[in-house]
Protein backbone atom coordinates (compact mmCIF):
# COMPACT_ATOMS: atom_id res chain seq x y z
CA UNK A 1 0.00 0.00 0.00
CA UNK A 2 1.50 3.33 -1.02
CA UNK A 3 1.42 5.75 1.90
CA UNK A 4 3.29 8.78 0.68
CA UNK A 5 5.26 10.16 -2.23
CA UNK A 6 7.44 13.22 -1.97
CA UNK A 7 10.65 14.86 -3.07
CA UNK A 8 13.28 15.63 -0.44
CA UNK A 9 16.02 18.25 -0.29
CA UNK A 10 18.36 16.29 -2.55
CA UNK A 11 15.68 15.82 -5.22
CA UNK A 12 15.34 12.07 -4.75
CA UNK A 13 11.92 10.59 -5.49
CA UNK A 14 10.74 8.40 -2.63
CA UNK A 15 7.90 5.92 -2.33
CA UNK A 16 6.96 4.80 1.18
CA UNK A 17 5.33 1.40 1.40
CA UNK A 18 3.70 -0.13 4.44
CA UNK A 19 4.14 -3.90 4.53
CA UNK A 20 2.41 -6.41 6.79
CA UNK A 21 4.22 -9.66 7.51
CA UNK A 22 2.96 -12.57 9.56
CA UNK A 23 5.51 -13.92 12.03
CA UNK A 24 5.24 -16.64 14.61
CA UNK A 25 5.10 -14.03 17.36
CA UNK A 26 2.42 -11.93 15.70
CA UNK A 27 1.98 -9.26 13.08
CA UNK A 28 4.63 -6.54 12.66
CA UNK A 29 4.61 -3.40 10.58
CA UNK A 30 7.65 -2.65 8.45
CA UNK A 31 8.41 0.06 5.95
CA UNK A 32 10.40 -0.06 2.74
CA UNK A 33 11.84 3.15 1.43
CA UNK A 34 12.90 3.11 -2.19
CA UNK A 35 14.87 5.93 -3.69
CA UNK A 36 16.84 6.16 -6.87
CA UNK A 37 19.95 4.17 -6.17
CA UNK A 38 19.10 3.20 -2.58
CA UNK A 39 16.86 0.72 -0.82
CA UNK A 40 16.34 0.94 2.93
CA UNK A 41 14.44 -1.50 5.15
CA UNK A 42 13.17 -0.38 8.54
CA UNK A 43 11.83 -2.60 11.33
CA UNK A 44 10.62 -1.65 14.78
CA UNK A 45 14.02 -2.15 16.40
CA UNK A 46 16.64 -1.70 13.71
CA UNK A 47 17.28 -0.73 10.11
CA UNK A 48 19.50 -1.83 7.25
CA UNK A 49 20.42 0.02 4.12
CA UNK A 50 21.42 -1.60 0.84
CA UNK A 51 23.14 0.61 -1.71
CA UNK A 52 22.02 -0.46 -5.15
CA UNK A 53 24.69 -0.24 -7.84
CA UNK A 54 22.29 0.17 -10.75
CA UNK A 55 20.95 3.67 -11.35
CA UNK A 56 17.39 4.19 -12.52
CA UNK A 57 17.70 6.01 -15.84
CA UNK A 58 15.61 5.98 -18.97
CA UNK A 59 16.91 3.74 -21.78
CA UNK A 60 17.82 5.57 -24.98
CA UNK A 61 16.46 4.99 -28.45
CA UNK A 62 19.04 3.08 -30.53
CA UNK A 63 19.94 6.08 -32.71
CA UNK A 64 20.58 8.30 -29.69
CA UNK A 65 22.49 5.54 -27.90
CA UNK A 66 24.75 5.25 -30.94
CA UNK A 67 25.45 9.00 -30.80
CA UNK A 68 26.24 8.74 -27.09
CA UNK A 69 28.77 5.98 -27.69
CA UNK A 70 30.39 7.52 -30.78
CA UNK A 71 30.38 11.21 -29.81
CA UNK A 72 29.89 11.49 -26.05
CA UNK A 73 32.21 8.71 -24.81
CA UNK A 74 29.34 6.94 -23.07
CA UNK A 75 30.00 3.37 -21.94
CA UNK A 76 26.51 1.99 -21.18
CA UNK A 77 27.82 -0.59 -18.72
CA UNK A 78 29.46 2.17 -16.66
CA UNK A 79 26.71 4.77 -16.64
CA UNK A 80 25.42 3.85 -13.17
CA UNK A 81 28.94 4.04 -11.71
CA UNK A 82 29.61 7.39 -13.33
CA UNK A 83 26.34 8.81 -11.99
CA UNK A 84 27.11 7.57 -8.49
CA UNK A 85 30.63 9.03 -8.64
CA UNK A 86 29.27 12.46 -9.58
CA UNK A 87 26.57 12.25 -6.91
CA UNK A 88 29.07 11.37 -4.21
CA UNK A 89 31.14 14.41 -5.11
CA UNK A 90 28.09 16.73 -5.10
CA UNK A 91 27.00 15.51 -1.67
CA UNK A 92 30.47 16.21 -0.26
CA UNK A 93 30.42 19.88 -1.30
CA UNK A 94 29.37 22.01 1.69
CA UNK A 95 28.72 25.07 -0.49
CA UNK A 96 26.30 23.25 -2.83
CA UNK A 97 22.63 22.52 -2.27
CA UNK A 98 21.52 20.80 -5.43
CA UNK A 99 19.37 18.23 -7.17
CA UNK A 100 21.00 14.79 -7.32
CA UNK A 101 18.43 12.88 -9.33
CA UNK A 102 20.02 10.23 -11.58
CA UNK A 103 18.65 11.60 -14.86
CA UNK A 104 19.64 15.14 -13.89
CA UNK A 105 23.22 14.10 -13.13
CA UNK A 106 23.39 12.05 -16.32
CA UNK A 107 22.63 15.20 -18.31
CA UNK A 108 25.84 16.77 -16.96
CA UNK A 109 27.87 13.68 -17.77
CA UNK A 110 26.61 13.61 -21.34
CA UNK A 111 27.07 17.37 -21.64
CA UNK A 112 30.77 17.00 -20.78
CA UNK A 113 31.37 13.80 -22.78
CA UNK A 114 31.68 11.81 -19.57
CA UNK A 115 34.64 13.72 -18.20
CA UNK A 116 33.88 13.58 -14.49
CA UNK A 117 36.13 16.55 -13.72
CA UNK A 118 34.41 18.72 -16.34
CA UNK A 119 31.01 17.49 -15.14
CA UNK A 120 31.87 18.64 -11.61
CA UNK A 121 32.91 22.07 -12.87
CA UNK A 122 29.81 22.49 -15.04
CA UNK A 123 27.53 21.30 -12.24
CA UNK A 124 29.02 23.84 -9.82
CA UNK A 125 28.81 26.56 -12.47
CA UNK A 126 25.16 25.70 -13.14
CA UNK A 127 24.13 26.78 -9.64
CA UNK A 128 26.77 29.49 -9.27
CA UNK A 129 25.76 31.40 -12.41
CA UNK A 130 22.08 31.12 -11.56
CA UNK A 131 22.89 33.18 -8.50
CA UNK A 132 24.35 35.94 -10.69
CA UNK A 133 21.15 36.40 -12.72
CA UNK A 134 18.56 37.23 -10.02
CA UNK A 135 16.23 38.87 -12.53
CA UNK A 136 15.64 35.38 -14.00
CA UNK A 137 16.31 32.98 -11.14
CA UNK A 138 14.09 34.31 -8.40
CA UNK A 139 10.98 33.48 -6.35
CA UNK A 140 8.70 33.82 -9.41
CA UNK A 141 10.31 30.74 -10.97
CA UNK A 142 7.44 28.48 -9.96
CA UNK A 143 5.07 26.24 -11.92
CA UNK A 144 2.10 27.98 -10.26
CA UNK A 145 3.20 31.57 -10.80
CA UNK A 146 0.42 33.44 -12.67
CA UNK A 147 2.89 35.32 -14.87
CA UNK A 148 4.66 32.10 -15.87
CA UNK A 149 1.33 30.53 -16.79
CA UNK A 150 0.23 33.61 -18.76
CA UNK A 151 3.39 33.50 -20.87
CA UNK A 152 2.87 29.81 -21.65
CA UNK A 153 -0.79 30.31 -22.53
CA UNK A 154 0.05 33.18 -24.89
CA UNK A 155 2.29 30.83 -26.84
CA UNK A 156 5.37 33.00 -26.46
CA UNK A 157 7.46 29.82 -26.24
CA UNK A 158 6.66 26.73 -28.30
CA UNK A 159 8.47 23.43 -27.87
CA UNK A 160 8.09 21.69 -31.21
CA UNK A 161 7.04 18.01 -31.01
CA UNK A 162 9.20 15.60 -33.02
CA UNK A 163 8.80 12.07 -34.33
CA UNK A 164 9.83 9.39 -31.86
CA UNK A 165 12.58 8.08 -34.14
CA UNK A 166 14.11 11.50 -34.87
CA UNK A 167 17.58 11.75 -33.31
CA UNK A 168 18.15 15.41 -34.15
CA UNK A 169 18.27 18.39 -31.78
CA UNK A 170 15.05 19.55 -30.17
CA UNK A 171 13.57 22.85 -31.33
CA UNK A 172 12.00 25.75 -29.44
CA UNK A 173 10.36 28.76 -31.07
CA UNK A 174 10.39 32.04 -29.13
CA UNK A 175 7.82 34.48 -30.49
CA UNK A 176 9.64 37.65 -29.46
CA UNK A 177 7.00 40.04 -30.77
CA UNK A 178 3.97 38.31 -29.27
CA UNK A 179 3.88 39.73 -25.75
CA UNK A 180 2.78 43.04 -24.29
CA UNK A 181 5.91 44.90 -23.20
CA UNK A 182 3.86 46.99 -20.76
CA UNK A 183 3.03 43.81 -18.81
CA UNK A 184 6.08 41.62 -19.30
CA UNK A 185 9.81 42.13 -19.53
CA UNK A 186 12.16 40.05 -21.64
CA UNK A 187 13.60 38.61 -18.43
CA UNK A 188 10.15 37.13 -17.70
CA UNK A 189 10.24 35.30 -21.04
CA UNK A 190 13.75 34.04 -20.34
CA UNK A 191 12.64 32.83 -16.90
CA UNK A 192 9.98 30.59 -18.43
CA UNK A 193 12.45 29.40 -21.05
CA UNK A 194 14.94 28.48 -18.32
CA UNK A 195 12.32 26.36 -16.58
CA UNK A 196 11.67 24.32 -19.70
CA UNK A 197 15.40 24.10 -20.24
CA UNK A 198 15.69 22.28 -16.92
CA UNK A 199 12.75 20.04 -17.72
CA UNK A 200 14.58 19.04 -20.90
CA UNK A 201 17.51 17.93 -18.75
CA UNK A 202 15.24 15.47 -16.98
CA UNK A 203 13.30 14.01 -19.86
CA UNK A 204 14.30 15.16 -23.35
CA UNK A 205 16.95 12.73 -24.59
CA UNK A 206 17.26 14.60 -27.89
CA UNK A 207 18.27 17.71 -25.94
CA UNK A 208 20.82 15.99 -23.69
CA UNK A 209 22.35 13.95 -26.53
CA UNK A 210 21.90 15.96 -29.75
CA UNK A 211 21.43 19.44 -28.29
CA UNK A 212 18.81 22.09 -28.99
CA UNK A 213 18.01 24.83 -31.46
CA UNK A 214 16.27 28.12 -30.69
CA UNK A 215 14.25 29.99 -33.30
CA UNK A 216 13.59 33.63 -32.46
CA UNK A 217 10.53 34.62 -34.48
CA UNK A 218 10.54 38.39 -34.92
CA UNK A 219 7.11 38.66 -36.55
CA UNK A 220 5.23 41.67 -35.20
CA UNK A 221 8.26 43.04 -33.40
CA UNK A 222 8.30 46.77 -32.68
CA UNK A 223 10.95 49.20 -31.53
CA UNK A 224 9.65 48.67 -27.98
CA UNK A 225 10.18 44.92 -28.26
CA UNK A 226 13.65 45.46 -29.67
CA UNK A 227 14.57 47.74 -26.77
CA UNK A 228 13.16 45.22 -24.28
CA UNK A 229 15.52 42.49 -25.49
CA UNK A 230 18.01 43.73 -22.86
CA UNK A 231 21.27 42.86 -24.65
CA UNK A 232 23.25 42.68 -21.39
CA UNK A 233 20.82 40.15 -19.97
CA UNK A 234 20.92 38.26 -23.27
CA UNK A 235 24.70 38.15 -22.96
CA UNK A 236 24.63 36.92 -19.35
CA UNK A 237 22.05 34.25 -20.04
CA UNK A 238 23.87 33.10 -23.18
CA UNK A 239 27.02 32.65 -21.10
CA UNK A 240 25.02 30.64 -18.59
CA UNK A 241 23.55 28.48 -21.36
CA UNK A 242 26.99 27.92 -22.87
CA UNK A 243 29.08 27.39 -19.74
CA UNK A 244 26.64 25.94 -17.22
CA UNK A 245 23.79 24.16 -18.99
CA UNK A 246 24.68 20.56 -19.91
CA UNK A 247 22.49 20.61 -23.02
CA UNK A 248 24.39 21.79 -26.08
CA UNK A 249 23.14 24.83 -27.97
CA UNK A 250 23.33 24.04 -31.70
CA UNK A 251 21.97 27.27 -33.10
CA UNK A 252 20.06 30.52 -32.55
CA UNK A 253 18.12 31.56 -35.64
CA UNK A 254 16.40 34.95 -35.89
CA UNK A 255 13.63 34.63 -38.48
CA UNK A 256 11.03 37.00 -39.96
CA UNK A 257 13.31 39.90 -39.10
CA UNK A 258 11.95 43.14 -40.63
CA UNK A 259 14.36 44.21 -43.37
CA UNK A 260 14.81 47.59 -41.69
CA UNK A 261 16.01 45.87 -38.50
CA UNK A 262 18.21 43.19 -40.09
CA UNK A 263 21.44 45.16 -39.61
CA UNK A 264 20.54 45.88 -35.98
CA UNK A 265 19.90 42.20 -35.31
CA UNK A 266 23.20 41.24 -36.85
CA UNK A 267 24.85 43.58 -34.33
CA UNK A 268 23.38 41.45 -31.51
CA UNK A 269 26.10 38.88 -32.25
CA UNK A 270 28.53 41.01 -30.25
CA UNK A 271 26.60 40.25 -27.06
CA UNK A 272 26.97 36.46 -27.39
CA UNK A 273 29.92 34.30 -26.31
CA UNK A 274 32.44 33.69 -29.11
CA UNK A 275 31.45 30.05 -29.51
CA UNK A 276 27.79 30.98 -29.96
CA UNK A 277 28.37 33.77 -32.50
CA UNK A 278 29.09 31.32 -35.31
CA UNK A 279 25.79 29.55 -34.62
CA UNK A 280 23.62 32.65 -35.05
CA UNK A 281 21.73 33.35 -38.26
CA UNK A 282 19.49 36.29 -39.16
CA UNK A 283 16.92 36.21 -41.95
CA UNK A 284 13.95 38.21 -43.18
CA UNK A 285 12.86 35.34 -45.47
CA UNK A 286 9.53 33.88 -44.23
CA UNK A 287 10.57 30.49 -45.67
CA UNK A 288 13.78 30.35 -43.60
CA UNK A 289 12.12 28.35 -40.82
CA UNK A 290 11.75 25.34 -43.11
CA UNK A 291 15.53 25.15 -43.44
CA UNK A 292 15.76 24.72 -39.66
CA UNK A 293 12.88 22.40 -38.77
CA UNK A 294 10.81 19.96 -40.79
CA UNK A 295 7.57 21.53 -41.98
CA UNK A 296 5.40 18.65 -40.75
CA UNK A 297 6.61 19.22 -37.16
CA UNK A 298 5.32 22.79 -37.10
CA UNK A 299 1.87 23.91 -35.95
CA UNK A 300 -0.58 25.02 -38.61
CA UNK A 301 0.12 28.70 -37.88
CA UNK A 302 3.63 28.12 -39.23
CA UNK A 303 2.50 26.14 -42.25
CA UNK A 304 2.83 22.72 -40.63
CA UNK A 305 0.43 19.92 -39.79
CA UNK A 306 1.25 19.14 -36.13
CA UNK A 307 -1.80 20.69 -34.48
CA UNK A 308 -1.99 24.31 -33.37
CA UNK A 309 0.05 26.63 -31.18
CA UNK A 310 -2.67 26.32 -28.58
CA UNK A 311 -2.25 22.54 -28.57
CA UNK A 312 1.46 22.96 -27.89
CA UNK A 313 0.78 25.51 -25.13
CA UNK A 314 -1.67 23.15 -23.40
CA UNK A 315 0.89 20.34 -23.52
CA UNK A 316 3.59 22.61 -22.11
CA UNK A 317 1.38 23.82 -19.28
CA UNK A 318 0.54 20.25 -18.30
CA UNK A 319 4.22 19.33 -18.42
CA UNK A 320 5.19 22.28 -16.22
CA UNK A 321 2.45 21.39 -13.74
CA UNK A 322 3.97 17.92 -13.32
CA UNK A 323 7.19 19.63 -12.14
CA UNK A 324 5.50 21.80 -9.50
CA UNK A 325 7.30 20.06 -6.61
CA UNK A 326 10.67 20.27 -8.33
CA UNK A 327 10.50 24.03 -8.92
CA UNK A 328 9.23 24.58 -5.39
CA UNK A 329 12.18 22.60 -4.07
CA UNK A 330 14.62 24.33 -6.43
CA UNK A 331 13.97 27.59 -4.59
CA UNK A 332 16.29 26.14 -1.94
CA UNK A 333 19.00 25.05 -4.38
CA UNK A 334 22.11 27.13 -4.94
CA UNK A 335 25.55 27.91 -3.56
CA UNK A 336 26.74 29.38 -0.29
CA UNK A 337 29.89 31.27 -1.23
CA UNK A 338 30.89 31.60 2.42
CA UNK A 339 31.57 27.87 2.36
CA UNK A 340 33.18 27.78 -1.07
CA UNK A 341 36.79 27.92 0.22
CA UNK A 342 36.16 24.79 2.25
CA UNK A 343 34.34 23.33 -0.73
CA UNK A 344 37.38 23.98 -2.93
CA UNK A 345 39.54 22.12 -0.44
CA UNK A 346 37.16 19.20 -0.60
CA UNK A 347 37.41 19.27 -4.37
CA UNK A 348 41.21 19.21 -4.20
CA UNK A 349 41.14 16.35 -1.71
CA UNK A 350 38.97 14.34 -4.08
CA UNK A 351 40.70 15.35 -7.30
CA UNK A 352 43.02 12.36 -7.30
CA UNK A 353 40.18 9.86 -7.08
CA UNK A 354 38.18 11.62 -9.79
CA UNK A 355 41.28 12.07 -11.90
CA UNK A 356 41.93 8.36 -11.67
CA UNK A 357 38.40 7.51 -12.68
CA UNK A 358 38.66 9.95 -15.57
CA UNK A 359 41.89 8.34 -16.72
CA UNK A 360 40.44 4.86 -16.55
CA UNK A 361 37.43 6.02 -18.53
CA UNK A 362 39.73 7.42 -21.22
CA UNK A 363 41.66 4.19 -21.41
CA UNK A 364 38.45 2.23 -21.77
CA UNK A 365 37.02 4.26 -24.62
CA UNK A 366 40.27 4.46 -26.53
Amino acid sequence: MIRQKYVDSTCYSYIILAVDEEFSNGKHMHAIRFSIGRLTWYSQNSSWEIILKMSVVRPLKPALQDICIRELNEVPQRVSQDIEALREWVLKQPHLRACTDDQFLLAFLRGTKFSLERAKEKFDRFYTLQGTIPEVFNDRRLATDPQVLDIIRMGVLLQIPMDADDSGPCVTIIRAGSYDTSKYKFQDIIRVGSMFGEIMMFEDDNATVSGYVEIMDMSGITGTHLFSLQPQLLSKFSTYADEAMPTRQKGIHFINVPAAFETAFNSLRSFFPAKIKSRISVSSDPEAIFDIVRREYLPKEYGGTRGSMQDISHTMEAKLSSYESYFQESQRFGVNNKLREFGDNVRKDNRSSFGAVGSFRKLEID
